[in-house]
């Protein structure tokens, strides 16, 4: 399909119940777009409005985009939804065939410095309960994506097809399909992680950050570039589109023993997004994608990007301690 053919939305080679359901959240992302980008005329989008249901603060616009996305797929095949913003599983439709896992909102944080946010989302066939239909392999996904609020609305979305992309026509407010078969890049010279947390991080994390910034001078023999956006969706748009990798590890301080990210609503829809498109995605060492979480709002660690980074990060954790505990010259197996 051209650039120029605009569409409500096609997922072709799609069941038509995850079709249907993928056009309802392009709709609901659709008039999210229209209301972050109105922030500030008529409400505070980013008022707080307390905490959700693992602790976290809560802004206006988290809860509108959750009533949203909910409202949207209340008559659609959706029999369980699970959002982040919930602290259970709620059911829409009893006959539906099909359960959601949302982020509404990813990076609210950034609302008020104008800075990409977005949505993630993934599609499971529904099981008998709440529970079943997302307490289970992150590999068993029919569907996953996200919705990134940035200069341009852009929706990635992958059903076992390859990874395409649309973007949203602000004069029709119709998704245009831009690409398909989108993969990432094999080689970047960047890296992407929040350094303040450096003394936190185990072992094989510094060493492999260490080796990064060391850049020609050091075992890799080359040089490297930092980035950190504070938005995950951002993060992981970048990396689709340019390579490269993104850390978010386990550390030492608490409530990060496990990492912060969480497994249905977000690390296994991106994981499956950057399978599909050619990369990897860990939790460091074991791909997610293998991975059942224990409860609904379980946390991971979460290394993803291109597939060659992603591996080379698995290598540092298979070294031996001494060689893993600070800058080490002669990690030449990690060269290049």
């Amino acid at each position: 399909m051209a650039a120029t053919d605009r569409i409500r939305f096609s997922a072709p080679g799609s069941p038509p119940d995850v079709e249907q359901v993928l056009e309802r959240l392009a709709r609901a992302a659709a008039e999210l777009a229209w209301l972050i980008q109105s922030h500030g005329i008529d409400s505070d989008l980013a008022a707080a409005r307390g905490v959700n249901s693992d602790g976290d603060g809560q802004k206006a616009l988290d809860v509108i985009a959750d009533d949203l996305f909910r409202e949207m797929l209340e008559t659609s095949p959706v029999r369980h939804y699970a959002s982040e913003e919930q602290e259970e599983a709620l059911t829409l439709n009893a006959k539906g065939s099909l359960a959601v896992a949302i982020d509404p909102l990813d990076g609210s944080s950034n609302i008020d410095v104008n800075v990409s946010i977005g949505t993630i989302f993934s599609i499971f066939p529904a099981a008998a309960t709440p529970e079943d239909s997302f307490l289970r392999n992150a590999g068993e996904q029919l569907a996953a994506g996200y919705i990134i609020y940035g200069p341009q609305c852009v929706l990635a979305a992958c059903w076992g097809h390859g990874v395409h992309l649309y973007v949203l026509d602000t004069r029709t407010r119709v998704f245009t399909l831009i690409r398909s078969g989108q993969m990432i890049p094999e080689d970047s010279s960047e890296f992407s992680i929040n350094a303040s947390n450096y003394r936190h991080w185990p072992a094989p994390v510094r060493a492999y950050i260490d080796d990064c910034v060391a850049g020609a001078d050091g075992p890799r023999g080359r040089n490297f570039n930092m980035r950190w956006i504070a938005s995950l969706v951002a993060e992981t748009h970048r990396i689709l589109t340019r390579g490269g990798i993104f850390l978010y590890p386990a550390d030492d301080r608490k409530g990060y023993e496990r990492g912060r990210l969480r497994h249905v609503y977000e690390c296994a829809p991106i994981a499956k997004l950057i399978c599909e498109a050619g990369g990897g995605a860990t939790d460091g060492s074991e791909p997610i994608l293998s991975q059942t979480p224990a409860r609904l709002h379980a946390r991971t660690p979460f290394v993803f990007g291109s597939a060659a980074k992603v591996a080379r990060v698995a290598s540092y954790h298979d070294l031996p301690p001494a060689e893993a505990s600070a800058l080490f010259g002669k990690r030449g197996l990690f060269r290049s």
